[in-house]
C-alpha cells in the first residue's frame, strides 16, 4: 500500500466516525475535522492514491495553469481536454451566480489563483528566491489577496504555501483553508508534489518534504457511498509509482504544459478504478 492511501483512508475514516455534521453555503451538508497535518517524504514516494483512479495529468496540467501559465483564462484547460474548472467559469456576459464581474472577465474565473500569481510574479520571485537566498524564511505565496476575493468566482482553498531549504533539499509546506477530501485532496497533494519536485530540480536541490496543513477536511453528505467503496479496496491498495521528471529541463517555463504532458510522467502507475463522486459549488 502506498503511504498516501493510508493516510488519506486514516482522514477519510476518522471524519465519518468523528466529523461534526453541519451546513455549509453550498446547501449539502458535510462532515467535518478541523487543524489535521500531514507529512510526506518527497524523496522517498510520490503521493497520488492506488484505491481510486486520479486523474494525474489533468491534476498536473492544473498545476502548471496556475503557477507557469499564471492564467485565470479558462480556455486554457478545454484546449488541453480539461472541464473541471466550467462550475465556476464566468459567461460571455461577465456574469457568474447572478454576480456581474464584467465582460472582460467573460472565459475566466475572474481575479482567482493564476492572476493573482501573474499580478504579483509570485512564483518567478519565490524561485528567484531558493537560488539566491536559500535561507530566506520569508518564501511565501500566498493567493488569498483580499482586494480581490470579492472579484474571483472562488477563493482559494489551497492558499499558501512556503518554500524552505534543508542542507541540500526542499521542503514546502502547504496550507488548504477548505479541503474536499473525496474530490479535491487527492488532487492538490499530487499537484504540489509534484510543484515541489519541478521547483527542486530547477534550483539545483533534492525534493525533500511536503508538510499538508488542512483547517476544514470535511467530506459532503452525498459523497459518503462513494468513500465507503474506497475504504473498503484499502487491503488491495497498490505500491506508489514513480514520478519522472525530464532531466533535461533546468528552466520551470520550459516544461510541457501541452495535452501530452511530454516533461512530467507516471511510471507503473496501478489503480483500483474511478469512483465518482459529486462536487458541491
Amino acid at each position: 500500500m502506498s503511504k498516501f492511501d493510508e493516510k488519506y483512508l486514516d482522514l477519510c475514516q476518522e471524519i465519518l466516525e468523528k466529523g461534526v455534521y453541519s451546513q455549509n453555503r453550498t446547501g449539502t451538508p458535510t462532515y467535518n475535522v478541523h487543524g489535521k497535518h500531514l507529512e510526506f517524504d518527497l524523496s522517498e514516494e510520490f503521493p497520488i492514491l492506488t484505491t481510486k483512479f486520479v486523474a494525474f495529468k489533468h491534476a498536473t496540467l492544473e498545476l502548471l495553469w496556475i503557477y507557469q501559465a499564471a492564467s485565470n483564462d479558462v480556455k486554457w484547460l478545454h484546449e488541453r481536454g480539461i472541464t473541471i474548472w466550467d462550475e465556476w467559469q464566468i459567461d460571455d456576459n461577465g456574469m457568474y451566480m447572478g454576480k456581474n464581474y464584467g465582460k472582460e472577465f467573460a472565459g475566466t474565473i475572474g481575479t482567482a489563483y493564476g492572476y493573482i500569481v501573474n499580478k504579483f510574479d509570485l512564483m518567478r520571485r519565490a524561485i528567484k528566491t531558493i537560488k539566491e537566498n536559500p535561507t530566506d524564511r520569508r518564501n511565501v505565496i500566498n493567493l488569498f489577496q483580499y482586494d480581490y476575493l470579492d472579484s474571483g468566482t472562488l477563493p482559494p482553498c489551497v492558499y499558501m504555501h512556503q518554500w524552505l531549504v534543508n542542507e541540500d533539499k526542499l521542503d514546502i509546506l502547504v496550507y488548504q483553508r477548505s479541503c474536499d477530501v473525496p474530490l479535491g485532496f487527492p488532487f492538490n497533494v499530487s499537484q504540489y508534489a509534484v510543484l515541489a519536485n519541478l521547483v527542486a530540480q530547477v534550483t539545483g536541490y533534492k525534493v525533500g518534504k511536503m508538510y499538508w496543513n488542512i483547517g476544514s477536511a470535511h467530506i459532503y453528505e452525498n459523497q459518503i457511498d462513494g468513500i465507503k467503496t474506497q475504504l473498503a479496496r484499502r487491503k488491495d491498495a497498490k505500491p506508489a509509482p514513480k514520478l519522472w521528471v525530464n532531466p533535461e529541463i533546468k528552466d520551470f517555463y520550459k516544461f510541457d504544459n501541452s495535452k501530452e504532458l511530454k516533461d512530467i510522467k507516471l511510471v507503473n502507475y496501478e489503480h483500483l478504478g474511478k469512483i465518482s463522486m459529486p462536487v458541491s459549488v
